[in-house]
């Protein structure tokens, strides 16, 4: 029986919710192959629960660390697999095993982190960069959630197009009860969820809220998300800029998270760059009507079903919103429109095509 060993470091964060939904749709399918996966202490038992057919080994090698090249290829040779998925480009460059990498997007390569150190981080860019070469030259077959991904990379690495396989991924409907945000409630607000990297493009957006101010004295922004450093500067910001009526939620569970996405005016997702823009698609699955930055992937995995504006033109941004909030029609549209367009998604979908992926990768001759 192959032994297939999947790297699940990433679980448990917002981007680690692909290998969550790869695994526990994964286990479902009974594959024919023995599966280990490497997991962080704290998430082990999680996989237990929702892989129990699936045998579950603690990591604590840190990613972007030189103990993941050194002791997580130590460790990948204990365990001897036939095949390694990856579900991220931080790997150690060491193993040449069969493995097959997930590379959602190459924002890492390509955009600052003001929070870190400028010296520090432009080094470990420079290192993500030729990290990201390297994995893909010597990974069997790259997966990526969009098709500009596939075009993206395939230009960064020179590599062929045909080495890459696209698999989108998928939102769910959240099944919590919803939990009201009480200062929010009876109040009109426009929302978005996510992480502050720059690339998602929070300053903008907090001035065309500034904007839609004038034309809706009571409306609200609420950017929902953990609290950590960047959110702090866009505090800063947001004081400096004298706008009122910026909410900061902080972490929110999915019950509040659920009300929040049923009560909102207006998702809005301004990102600069994207993989697959699955939180819009989140918004979508709840029935919430979504104005969207036309960048990167967005129109490819969004279709009609988002109302786009230019993300570099606050004016745009404001107008665009605008128009989502004073017209019922067009959110009527837009609401129709994107729960149809998250059907075309499917975590089980996904999860069957990876399967087929490790079937063929595991049948060819070499790992490259």
């Amino acid at each position: 029986m192959n032994r297939l060993v999947i790297d699940a470091r990433e679980s448990g964060t917002s981007t680690g919710r692909y290998i969550d939904n790869l695994i526990k749709y994964l286990s479902k399918l009974n594959p024919e192959f023995e599966i280990v996966l490497l997991a962080k202490p704290h998430r082990a038992e999680h996989y237990k629960k929702i892989a129990p057919n699936f045998n579950v080994i603690k990591t604590s090698y840190q990613e972007f660390t030189f103990s993941e090249q050194l002791g997580l290829w130590r460790q990948l040779r204990k365990i001897k697999p036939d095949l390694v998925h990856f579900g991220m480009p931080q790997q150690p460059i060491l193993y040449r095993g069969k493995s097959v990498t997930t590379i959602h997007d190459l924002t890492t390569a390509r955009f600052k982190n003001p929070s870190k150190n400028a010296v520090l981080f432009t080094i470990k860019q420079l290192i993500y960069k030729w990290v990201v070469k390297i994995v893909a030259n010597k990974s069997a077959t790259i997966i990526t959630p969009s098709k500009f991904v596939k075009k993206d990379i395939a230009n960064f690495t020179r590599m062929p197009q045909g080495k890459i396989t696209v698999i989108h991924e998928a939102a769910d409907r959240i099944q919590d009860a919803a939990e009201p945000f009480k200062i929010l409630q009876g109040q009109p607000f426009i929302m978005y969820v996510g992480r502050p990297q720059p690339h998602k493009n929070l300053q903008r957006l907090v001035l065309a809220f500034s904007e839609l101010k004038n034309k809706h004295p009571e409306l609200k922004l609420v950017l929902v998300g953990k609290n950590d450093t960047l959110f702090e500067q866009l505090e800063v910001f947001v004081q400096k800029q004298k706008i009122a009526d910026v909410v900061f939620s902080g972490f929110v569970s999915e019950g509040t998270l659920r009300w929040l996405y049923e009560h909102t005016a207006v998702y809005v997702f301004p990102s600069l760059s994207e993989g697959f823009g699955l939180p819009g698609l989140e918004a979508m699955a709840q029935g919430t009507p979504v104005a969207s930055s036309n960048a990167t992937c967005l129109p490819e995995v969004y279709g009609d079903a988002a109302h786009y504006f230019n993300p570099l033109d606050v004016h745009d941004m404001a107008s665009k919103i605008n128009e989502v909030l004073t017209s019922e029609k067009l959110r009527k549209e837009l609401i129709a429109k994107g729960q149809e367009q998250v059907k075309k998604y499917s975590w089980q979908k996904m999860a069957e095509q990876t399967l087929e992926i490790y079937r063929k990768v595991l049948n060819s001759k070499s790992s490259n």
